[in-house]
């Protein structure tokens, strides 16, 4: 059965560089055996690919991209903290938050980009209890952050 790198290199996906921390935090905690993953924005080598609303000048569809972003990035810092991904267990819970507009409802459509993505890295392990929320604003603008806590061997 395929490990959870080889299921991200089959997907075309090459984890990218733990993001530095924008502000007072560290990328992730490890207690016992969970691993607690900051809140992750869709850096791309650094930058956000976009910004802005969701309903506005974000679609929903883009949108939807960048969460599996966050989700790749919030991958990224857990192999940082535990050295191979084949320790995860089970991803436990991921929170997402949209920043959207205010007549916008499509948040857990959004947040599903992170939640398949998961599913798909780490199979059934990956399917986890979640929380879709819709919020004023996000930090530098980005459209959408990711946060998770995954359980690991």
């Amino acid at each position: 059965m395929a490990g959870p790198e080889q299921r991200l290199a089959e997907l075309g996906l090459t984890l990218p560089d733990v993001v530095p921390p924008v502000a007072s935090y560290t990328p992730t905690v490890r207690s016992g055996n969970h691993v607690y993953v900051s809140g992750q924005l869709p850096f791309v080598d650094g930058k956000l690919p976009a910004t802005g609303k969701v309903g506005a000048e974000v679609t929903p569809e883009a949108a939807q991209e960048l969460a599996a972003l966050c989700a790749l990035n919030g991958i990224a810092a857990v192999k940082a903290e535990v050295g191979d991904l084949s320790a995860v267990v089970r991803v436990v819970k991921l929170g997402g938050f949209v920043a959207s507009t205010p007549d916008f409802t499509g948040h857990p459509g959004v947040i599903n980009g992170a939640s398949d993505l998961m599913r798909k890295v780490f199979g059934d392990a990956g399917v986890h209890a979640r929380a879709a929320v819709g919020v004023a604003a996000l930090p530098l603008d980005s459209p959408v952050e990711v946060d998770m806590i995954v359980e690991v061997a």
